[in-house]
């Protein structure tokens, strides 16, 4: 408590010479344009240059002029416009000043009623402390003579018991002929059937608790969306455009059973324009939205895949492209956006890169140019593919399914609890956005629970073929 006393005493000091300081300052100001700070300010400087130079100007003329003459006027008028300005601005000055005094004057009372508070909260300590040492003797006082009773208590009892002894035997005592415990047999029953009881507890309780989507079925059971295909895992020496262009590995059978899928979503096929999003990252929204703009090149159709995702761009990785250039640019109010697009020639589909990170990307997508481009393109290309961001803690996704006929949910296998899918699937649904379906991805059938063992056929005849080969 003393060196707070002490820390305050030294800040109310500096707020008392800051104080004295301010009002100085603001006496000195009482003159209004004379002030330091008036004669100081650049703006009053360049405003009284600017009046000399008109008065000069109008000091000519009047040699020559009347004051009625219309040049003459004119400045005039000038003059009195800044005559105004000098005057506003030396107001401004001097209301500075005062606020700038005024903020140092409470600010010393306020550290001066604290002062005075601890002040005396201090003495009051004080005055208990003395009190306290009172007490505090007294109670000494009574515990010794306490404790000196009690010993001489103490000592007549045992002077008084000395000889006296009533003790008996009643009964002598039978040596058991057996132990009474431990009862091995019952022991372990006991605990083989509750060994068998928790164990299977625990595995119910483990089961309900289970959140993540296991099975492609719990899709339409828990999320209440429609399957649209589920996706292997990819190995981990294999890249997922490896597995694309090999056309017969089982990622490249699985999503084009998604596209035929897809194609039953509206009237006219598959959507003309779709973005691909999931909750959170590294779920395999990005993987979706190549292989279904490469499945869809593969069927004749001239596609383009967007990177939407403006936060943490990857589309143009898959070109070996700069992202100085796209659609951040245009969004930004760049009508060219051409020089943004490049080929992938291996996959047969067009990709255009995020472009440049913008300090805030739901700001970019609030307007319509994000329509706009993909209207653009569509005189070009059949289907527009946007690789969006993540629903969770983003507002982007929902940005860029206002401008797209609708979304593809990308759901990990395995990795994401239903409920955060549900959360994320509710502000999609309250931006009023159109969800095709969804894609459960990274499956692996070894872990599913109810018999997925025949892995949905993807790698039915391969090992045949291999032997044959």
């Amino acid at each position: 408590m003393v060196d707070n006393l002490a820390s305050l005493n030294a800040a109310l000091n500096e707020a008392t010479a800051d104080r004295i300081a301010a009002e100085a300052r603001f006496r000195r100001a009482g003159g209004g344009g004379s002030s330091a700070e008036a004669l100081s300010n650049n703006a009053i400087n360049n405003l009284r240059q600017r009046r000399a130079e008109l008065n000069a100007e109008y000091q000519d003329l009047m040699i020559r002029f009347e004051p009625g003459y219309p040049q003459a006027r004119a400045i005039q008028s000038q003059i009195e416009a800044l005559d105004q300005a000098i005057a506003r601005e030396e107001s401004r000055v001097s209301g500075s000043v005062r606020a700038e005094y005024q903020q140092a004057e409470a600010r010393e009372q306020a550290l001066r009623q604290r002062v005075n508070a601890l002040t005396d909260e201090y003495l009051d300590v004080r005055r208990r402390s003395i009190q306290y040492n009172i007490y505090q003797q007294e109670v000494d006082t009574n515990r010794a003579l306490y404790d000196g009773l009690l010993q001489r208590f103490q000592e007549l009892g045992v002077a008084a018991g000395v000889g006296v002894n009533n003790i008996a035997i009643v009964d002598t005592a039978n040596v058991p002929e057996r132990p009474s415990s431990p009862r091995l047999l019952i022991n372990l029953l006991v605990s083989l059937l509750a060994g068998i009881g928790i164990g299977a507890a625990l595995a119910l309780a483990l089961e309900q608790l289970d959140e993540a989507i296991a099975d492609p079925s719990e899709v339409q059971r828990r999320l209440g969306l429609p399957l649209l295909g589920t996706v292997p895992k990819v190995d981990e020496d294999e890249t997922p455009r490896d597995a694309l262009l090999d056309r017969k590995s089982e990622m490249v059978d699985a999503y084009i059973a998604v596209q035929t899928n897809l194609a039953f979503t509206t009237e006219h096929g598959v959507p003309r324009s779709f973005s691909v999003t999931s909750t959170r990252p590294a779920e395999g929204k990005s993987t979706t939205s190549l292989a279904l703009a490469t499945m869809l090149a593969r069927s004749g159709k001239r596609v383009i895949l967007l990177d939407g995702d403006m936060r943490s761009p990857s589309v143009h990785h898959l070109g070996n492209v700069s992202h100085d250039r796209g659609v951040s640019n245009f969004l930004a109010g760049d009508e060219d956006f051409t020089g943004s697009i490049f080929r992938m020639d291996d996959l047969g589909i067009d990709a255009m890169s995020a472009g440049p990170i913008p300090p805030n990307a739901a700001e970019l997508l609030t307007g319509d140019r994000m329509r706009g481009l993909i209207d653009r393109l569509h005189e070009k290309y059949d289907h527009v593919v946007v690789d969006s961001p993540p629903v969770m803690g983003l507002a982007d996704a929902p940005l860029i399914a206002g401008h797209v006929e609708g979304v593809i949910y990308a759901v990990e296998s395995h990795g994401i609890r239903s409920t955060q899918v549900k959360t994320a699937l509710g502000r999609l649904q309250a931006a009023h956005t159109r969800v095709f379906g969804a894609v459960l991805t990274k499956f692996e059938a070894r872990k599913a629970h109810y018999g997925y063992g025949y892995e949905y056929g993807y790698g039915y005849g391969r090992d045949t073929d291999t032997k044959a080969a």
